[in-house]
């Protein structure tokens, strides 16, 4: 009988210790983005022979999801980026992005995403709403997961994704265009998205925010 009462009383701590864990794992996560180790990248065609490529340098981040052990899937992701931070390393250039031609940087000030990570065929994508200058488009990126790590020394959780995909430009107003000899356009009309990004949760432990 002593030892029937030793099993159900260790029988009932692991049930506990289980259904708590369990618990657990079904609290929304938030993670903020690590700027430092993150980058919001672009490229577009130049005079068809060539790629123009930059990044936006002010830009922030939220991923909120109920994610246990490495799956991100279903999490949301809300994103937004300071149009005036654009930089492709020459200022002309930089300001003719900022002005009416392009973002429109003074009327429009920040360019918004927000969507959800998703799996299809076992494939993962970020699917969601782009807004830029006020127009709002449906989009679908590719999303390579890196990994999810722990730092118990600065007691910070990480996980790192590139996302990658395609926009046309024209769908959300950035119509600017000149023509060279021979009728091709001298700024493409798509542009690649190539982003790296770091998110973080400050606590180890699961908790809701």
């Amino acid at each position: 009988m002593l030892k029937r009462g030793v099993l159900i009383a260790l029988l009932a701590v692991a049930l506990a210790t289980f259904s708590k864990e369990a618990a657990a794992q079904q609290v929304l996560q938030s993670w903020t983005v690590d700027r430092i180790h993150s980058r919001i990248g672009f490229s577009v065609a130049h005079f068809t022979i060539t790629q123009v490529t930059g990044y936006f340098q002010d830009f922030d981040s939220k991923v909120k999801c109920i994610c246990p052990g490495d799956d991100f899937t279903g999490g949301t992701v809300d994103f937004t980026a300071k149009t005036a931070s654009v930089f492709t390393d020459n200022s002309d250039r930089d300001g003719h992005l900022r002005s009416e031609a392009f973002f429109s940087a003074d009327k429009y000030p920040a360019l918004r995403f927000a969507g959800t990570l998703v799996n299809v065929d076992g494939k993962k994508l970020l699917k969601g709403n782009m807004t830029i200058r006020d127009v709002t488009r449906p989009v679908s990126f590719d999303v390579t997961y890196g990994g999810r790590i722990k730092d118990s020394h600065l007691g910070i959780e990480k996980a790192g994704f590139r996302i990658t995909g395609k926009l046309n430009r024209l769908d959300f107003g950035l119509k600017w265009n000149e023509t060279f000899e021979g009728g091709g356009a001298i700024v493409g009309q798509e542009v690649t998205i190539d982003i790296n990004v770091e998110i973080d949760r400050k606590s180890l432990a699961v908790h809701t925010q």
